[in-house]
């Protein structure tokens, strides 16, 4: 399993200290609404996310690795979500960079970039 799949799954089992085994602590966030500098402004955000889109699956597809060192990886993909809000099943696209550094032998996301796409 390569770090990009861990990520997915631990974003889809909607617990952030999941996510925070393998997020950089100087990690920074472009969502499309805000930018998130702290982990705690990370994790905030993740878990509104979760309450507002309930049993939400998120998936990557398309993805194109566009950097590869021994110290650093970043790619590129189209998220796809899925989930519940009010009840009513809701599901969107859009499109991602994530940014993976490599950190006392170990890779860490340290820089995600969501936004839609383009129309």
């Amino acid at each position: 399993m390569n770090i990009l799949d861990t990520y997915i799954k631990a974003t889809n089992s909607h617990d952030f200290k999941e996510i925070e085994k393998i997020l950089h602590p100087d990690a920074v966030y472009f969502f499309t609404d805000k930018t998130c500098k702290t982990v705690r402004e990370i994790q905030d955000y993740f878990e509104n996310a979760w309450n507002t889109v309930k049993d939400e699956n998120y998936e990557a597809h398309d993805v194109n690795w566009i950097f590869k060192s021994e110290q650093s990886i970043t790619c590129t993909y189209t998220y796809f979500y899925e989930g519940y809000v009010n009840n009513k099943y809701a599901s969107g696209r859009g499109r991602a960079t994530n940014v993976f550094v490599k950190k006392s032998n170990r890779w860490l996301l340290i820089h995600e970039h969501l936004s839609p796409l383009p129309s």
